[in-house]
């Protein structure tokens, strides 16, 4: 079946002039019917190893369901998921039959879990309230815009093709398949492009609009996808959050060469896709017609080339696309807010209100995203700076935090304080906003909130520790059970980087204790 299928799709693209190099073998695995890319001969840094016609895209501009989205006023990826279960309804009728039969009907996204597996599976991780939010927004997103479709006599459409089931679905796929093409075209789904397998910081092929651009790139040496999430950096929270628009955030890469490995182009097609298709596929004069994988790093004969998705964490990964990795680098964890004040007033009774009070007027603040305020916690366990300055504030005594609060108060800013006499390490920290000074913050006291912290954080997983965790992810098999799998992998390297945040906050404690004396604080005369 799966190598029925994929001679199928080797048809299809031909038929659209999407041109694949002879040095690629497009690989389907019979158990699993996992598809892979992979060298046939020896690959080097510029070889053009496909090009797309962007026409054979599906996009809302190349589907036959384009005049209906667009008298429905649907627009992004709302729009590009009714354009996949339109296609699907069509079954062989549709252009994409070839491609779209080789795409799983799914992707295995935890947005696709039962809401007992989401709570089993997720609860304490970063995605867990994430995930049920987004299937209530996406339940409502199909409620108002895909529902009314149904109830059109002039449209007929077959509620079996367009319900919540199928909606999920195709959001699946732009999740963990879509590009973002060009102006005109918006995001889409790029057969082939799609079929290269993510590797964190190992992209072997770049997919781009044109030679000039990938140039462009290699000059500012910054290889990306073009996604909307690429560029290096650990996802924030608001990067997950509200993900029902999200989760469309998301694109791929994918190249091409020839048997004796020299680039081969392919001419722009001049025909669209034939039927009542091409009245709506023409494009803008200045767009241009093709898009192209070229490689950017070297493969070897026999392994498989890698596209990446961009410097993602594993929440970010297990989100979109449906998997995690083993000590993944790009990996945080995050601390509310609002678990620090609950730490606080359990301590202080109310003093919190107040110091978070100053710590805002010194023009401090978390990461905020729509629905909280929140502090990362870096791979390697170190906590924001942001965070260790509000636990310094909070840790004052009465008297200092009195007189500093009140010299901001009335200078509106502690830089133009003249009546007030701090000690010369205090002005240092204050002036330099703390951030040059993270070893004079980690005073025994904020050293000891790190570490209660970090116990307070590591609760939300239950009542099983780390190394309960690490057992049941080695008897567990990624084949069978791959929710399970990678659910532990996000779980544990969530908890690992708590554990570093324990080790920094100690190391902090024992730096301290060695020091000879508790850093003095503030002093006034």
């Amino acid at each position: 079946m799966a190598t029925r299928k994929l001679r199928a799709f080797k048809n299809w693209m031909k038929s659209q002039h999407v041109e694949c190099s002879d040095a690629l073998d497009v690989v389907v695995t019979t158990n699993s019917s996992a598809v892979s890319v992979r060298a046939l001969c020896d690959l080097n840094v510029g070889d053009l190893v496909a090009t797309i016609p962007k026409e054979s895209c599906l996009t809302v501009k190349t589907s036959g369901a384009r005049q209906m989205i667009e008298e429905s006023d649907l627009e992004g990826i709302l729009a590009l998921a009714v354009v996949i279960m339109y296609e699907r309804s069509l079954g062989p009728l549709s252009p994409w039959f070839g491609y779209l039969q080789l795409l799983p009907y799914s992707e295995p996204i935890p947005l696709l879990w039962s809401l007992s597996q989401i709570d089993s599976l997720l609860t304490g991780t970063e995605l867990h309230k994430i995930v049920k939010d987004d299937k209530a927004l996406i339940y409502e997103d199909w409620k108002e815009c895909i529902e009314p479709l149904l109830t059109s006599v002039s449209l007929q459409l077959k509620a079996e093709h367009f319900g919540v089931t199928e909606y999920l679905a195709a959001k699946s796929l732009i999740a963990s398949r879509s590009f973002e093409i060009d102006d005109y075209h918006g995001c889409g789904m790029v057969p082939l492009a799609d079929l290269f397998n993510h590797k964190t910081g190992a992209e072997d092929v770049h997919f781009t609009s044109s030679y000039a651009e990938l140039n462009n790139d290699a000059d500012n040496e910054n290889y990306g996808n073009d996604k909307t999430h690429s560029g290096g950096e650990c996802l924030q929270r608001s990067d997950l959050e509200s993900s029902h628009s999200e989760l469309d955030d998301d694109a791929h890469s994918d190249k091409h060469g020839n048997d004796d490995n020299e680039p081969t182009k392919v001419n722009s097609r001049d025909e669209s896709i034939s039927g009542s298709y091409s009245e709506f596929s023409s494009v803008s004069e200045d767009d241009l017609t093709v898009l192209e994988m070229i490689m950017v790093k070297k493969v070897e004969a026999g392994a498989e080339v890698f596209n990446t998705y961009g410097s993602l964490g594993n929440a970010a990964l297990l989100h979109r696309y449906g998997f995690a990795e083993p000590d993944n680098q790009y990996d945080i964890v995050n601390l509310d807010l609002e678990l620090v004040l609950q730490w606080s007033s359990s301590r202080f009774s109310h003093r919190y209100s107040r110091r978070v009070s100053l710590w805002r007027k010194l023009d401090y603040s978390g990461c905020v995203s729509q629905n909280s305020e929140y502090f990362e916690i870096s791979f390697d366990g170190e906590p924001q700076v942001e965070l260790l300055i509000l636990l310094y504030i909070i840790l004052l005594p009465e008297e200092v935090f009195a007189e500093l609060d009140l010299a901001v108060s009335i200078t509106s800013g502690f830089e133009k304080s003249k009546g007030f006499n701090l000690s010369k390490k205090d002005i240092a920290l204050f002036r330099e906003g703390f951030e040059s000074s993270n070893n004079m913050l980690l005073t025994d006291g904020v050293c000891v909130a790190l570490l209660g912290l970090a116990y307070i954080r590591e609760s939300l997983y239950g009542s099983n520790h780390l190394e309960d965790d690490i057992k049941s992810l080695n008897c567990c098999c990624l084949v069978k059970e791959p929710k399970i799998y990678y659910s532990l992998v996000l779980r544990i390297n969530e908890r690992r980087i708590l554990e570093r945040l324990r080790c920094y906050a100690s190391a902090g404690a024992i730096m301290q204790t060695k020091g000879g004396k508790t850093r003095k604080r503030a002093k006034f005369e």
